[in-house]
């Protein structure tokens, strides 16, 4: 199998078959083999029946599926990935916002020697206030946290090749983080104009509050990809400077006792060097712990420490 679509729905049963045709066009002309994965999230209208017949009229290409209740964009998402077959993953909103017809242009990225291509809808057609200015600053925020530069990691609308998706798992709003985790592996990434259309059925699943979500998860994104292997260097380095601190405040009460004859043990600041001096103690052991919790998840999963991108006159074995 070449290219594998993943595509969550959740209530789009108006969109379905202009997206249903719109699909096999574009795949059509591609010449390769290809698959699009539909996963229901839980739909409360028609789709799920839409979905099952255009899966029964479409065998060879339509697989379809269907979650229990509503999981969110991220659960469905990983399901797709579990399971598609494609060489090339591509995954695309249900709401025909995202046109099917770019597809060429990101694979043809990719056939550049790209390992993730990622769409950035310059000309948005959403909400000025409420989707598109949050969404800038949150790319703002994102590419500066995590030294991964792209104007729109929300674009659902992106192509990868299957390796750089292996080796971590989403969740929560985890997806619009996959680029970090993919250059975390060291792919190489870039970004393309793609088109951006106005939802014509049904209504948006985002609001402001997505924005607060996505803030938090970046405070984990940058945990693991910058500290998994090594927790100690966080906790550590946090431990390292609260002691050093403590030491500071330390000598300058010494000094005053002597030169001024300021009692130390009266002043506040005698209280927060010891608290500095014990958070600092602790974050250390913290430290310690994660090491040992960091070597028995490697360990005992074998999961590996580094990616092989090419292999020359060596097999699998």
């Amino acid at each position: 199998m070449n290219i594998s679509l993943i595509i969550p729905v959740f209530n789009e049963q108006d969109n379905l078959p202009m997206l249903f045709e719109a699909i096999a066009d574009t795949m059509d002309s591609l010449g390769k083999t290809w698959e699009v994965i539909f996963v229901d999230d839980g739909s409360r209208d028609n789709s799920l029946s839409l979905l099952a017949a255009h899966a029964e009229k479409d065998p060879e290409h339509v697989r379809v599926i269907s979650f229990r209740r509503n999981f969110g964009q991220t659960a469905a998402i990983a399901a797709g990935l579990d399971y598609s077959q494609g060489e090339i993953i591509v995954l695309l909103d249900a709401d025909l916002q995202n046109d099917p017809r770019d597809i060429p242009m990101l694979l043809e990225k990719l056939d550049e020697g790209y390992d993730l291509v990622s769409g950035w809808r310059k000309q948005r057609m959403d909400n000025a206030i409420t989707r598109n200015f949050p969404s800038m600053l949150a790319n703002k925020l994102i590419s500066w946290v995590t030294g991964v530069e792209l104007h729109d990691y929300g674009c659902t609308l992106k192509a990868y090749r299957r390796e750089v998706l292996e080796g971590f798992r989403l969740y929560g709003e985890m997806h619009r983080f996959i680029p970090v985790f993919a250059n975390s592996v060291g792919a190489r990434i870039t970004e393309v104009i793609v088109n951006h259309h106005p939802r014509r059925f049904g209504k948006t699943k985002y609001g402001l509050e997505r924005t607060a979500k996505v803030v938090l998860d970046l405070f984990t994104v940058k945990f693991l990809v910058t500290f998994s292997s090594k927790p100690i260097y966080l906790f550590g380095g946090t431990g390292a400077s609260l002691m050093i601190l403590s030491a500071v405040i330390m000598v300058y009460l010494f000094i005053r006792r002597i030169f001024f004859l300021v009692g130390v043990t009266g002043s506040p600041l005698f209280q927060t060097s010891v608290m500095f001096f014990i958070l600092g103690f602790q974050s250390m052991l913290m430290g310690l712990i994660a090491e040992l919790l960091v070597r028995t998840y490697h360990e005992s999963q074998r999961k590996p420490t580094y990616t092989v991108h090419t292999k020359i006159n060596l097999d699998d074995d």
